[in-house]
């Protein structure tokens, strides 16, 4: 039916709630979650190159499909009608269409699992409006179609009525050119408005305190802001920093950072790493307590190790981003795509 660009649509309430999460919730409804997170603890548990690797070849897979899509040669259509979070922002932000509705939910809440933002979420992140990039991977907060827009990571906002009538304008377009394509979106596209309490309309405190060094500093300089005036969305922004695990804030903040001098290719090769350290479970066992506490307890009281900012070592985090020392481990290599990856930079 699209033979000339690729077109990408959910199939039900989501685009796409993330590859893991999926998994997941798949095994709590059939009640077969405890099997399942037994199986991963023992897959995982040890740095034994037959198990944590396992989980890590998933991670390589996915991360060379995001780059195979941020630089694909056909332009991507993404319809991102219902949630789009974790690794389906991977499977759709990258490509260079990518359409919000008014029913799109769009969230990045890896740190509240104890990981951090991944599929190359760094480089798209780092290349929102002032620091937005920052505020919604160390927050996780949920972003609506509007914000999508506004923010860049939608570049057309179309009414779910209108989608049939999109889908098969689409159909008729027989040319990979990105312009054309772009007219056929723009008859069905429309402006929209901001919700009052959109926090897309606080960019001058996100900018203020998200810019900060640390996360320690973003945090007192929110802080400091709260004492002024009596504010939800400072105080609730805070809470829910407080709740994530504090070495993925740190990996997470500093990812993005390192992101804005990065290409995605470079981005996604960091990902691997984080993701490898991760599963090894050298420093930190937060990602498995994040899972227990969040998906299959949900008590949403996770143990975190460490429990406090001040108890991360900077050296720790140090390591998460350098090759893993393991005789079977291979970094992350991508294909060769003919220089197109350097096109992909202004697509954001």
């Amino acid at each position: 039916m699209f033979k000339a660009f690729n077109y990408c649509k959910g199939n039900g309430r989501a685009f796409c709630a993330g590859g893991d999460v999926v998994a997941v919730v798949q095994s709590v409804t059939e009640g077969r979650f405890k099997l399942y997170y037994a199986a991963c603890e023992e897959l995982w548990s040890t740095t034994s190159s037959s198990n944590w690797t396992m989980g890590a070849e998933y991670f390589r897979n996915e991360y060379t499909l995001n780059y195979i899509i941020a630089t694909y040669s056909k332009p991507q259509v993404s319809i991102l009608d219902g949630i789009v979070m974790g690794g389906g922002a991977g499977v759709s932000v990258h490509g260079r269409f990518r359409i919000a509705t008014e029913k799109t939910v769009f969230a990045m809440p890896e740190t509240s699992l104890g990981l951090f933002p991944d599929v190359g979420a760094s480089y798209f992140l780092s290349r929102l409006p002032g620091y937005f990039g920052e505020y919604v991977g160390l927050t996780g907060t949920r972003l609506d179609g509007t914000e999508m827009l506004a923010s860049g990571l939608a570049t057309h906002f179309v009414s779910s009525t209108n989608l049939k009538k999109l889908e098969e304008s689409l159909s008729k377009v027989e040319t990979s050119d990105p312009f054309a394509i772009c007219a056929c979106i723009d008859q069905f596209s429309k402006a929209v408005s901001l919700k009052a309490t959109s926090s897309y309309n606080r960019m001058d405190v996100i900018d203020k305190c998200f810019s900060k060094e640390t996360v320690e500093a973003i945090i007192v300089s929110l802080e400091k802001e709260a004492e002024s005036v009596h504010d939800e969305w400072i105080m609730s922004t805070i809470l829910s920093m407080k709740k994530a695990s504090p070495i993925s804030l740190k990996i997470t903040l500093r990812s993005i950072r390192e992101a804005r001098r990065q290409g995605v290719d470079k981005c996604l090769i960091n990902d691997y790493r984080l993701c490898c350290h991760i599963l090894r479970q050298e420093a930190s066992k937060d990602f498995f307590e994040g899972c227990r506490a969040i998906l299959v307890d949900k008590d949403k009281n996770p143990k975190w190790e460490p429990s406090r900012l001040d108890q991360v070592d900077d050296k720790v985090v140090d390591r998460y981003f350098v090759e893993v020392r393991d005789a079977n481990w291979e970094d992350l290599k991508l294909p060769a795509r003919h220089s197109l990856a350097a096109k992909y930079v202004s697509r954001m």
